[in-house]
């Protein structure tokens, strides 16, 4: 017989749908992509407007779910211990990429790409995540930011 979840054990059954279809989209996006590099399809990722819409959509996605995911989690009260642990997981899989890229593309690797972006916006969300609707100026001030 199963225990009851607690309230700080529960998921969100869309939320995580929404990120296993925003992760099996990427992997699709991404098999598209390396069939292209190996020549075995002719498309242009960087400017055809099928490819490049699906990117954005598919960043946007994951930035959602990350940011929700946040905010649940500081809404639940994660501790700074549980914080650094994902937050680990995450730089530690940003490191992987850049690494693996600079096996693939010596001249082009991806130094600091979407994973090590997620990083540094998850530091920036738990400092300031508490000001609440502070949070608008300070958007507002950044978008000002040259």
């Amino acid at each position: 017989m199963r225990e009851p979840v607690s309230h700080s054990q529960q998921r969100f059954d869309r939320l995580d749908a929404l990120r296993g279809a925003a992760m099996l989209w990427m992997a699709a996006y991404h098999f598209f992509f390396d069939l292209s590099h190996f020549r075995l399809i002719q498309q242009n990722f960087y400017t055809d407007p099928l490819w490049t819409t699906q990117r954005s959509i598919i960043l946007a996605t994951f930035l959602f779910c990350v940011g929700f995911g946040q905010a649940v989690a500081m809404q639940r009260g994660q501790d700074w211990s549980r914080f650094w642990k994902r937050w680990l997981q995450v730089a530690g899989c940003a490191v992987l990429v850049s690494a693996g890229s600079w096996l693939m593309f010596p001249r082009s690797f991806i130094s600091f790409g979407v994973l090590h972006a997620i990083a540094v916006m998850l530091i920036i969300l738990r400092l300031t995540g508490h000001w609440g609707r502070g949070l608008w100026l300070a958007g507002a001030a950044a978008m000002l930011l040259p």
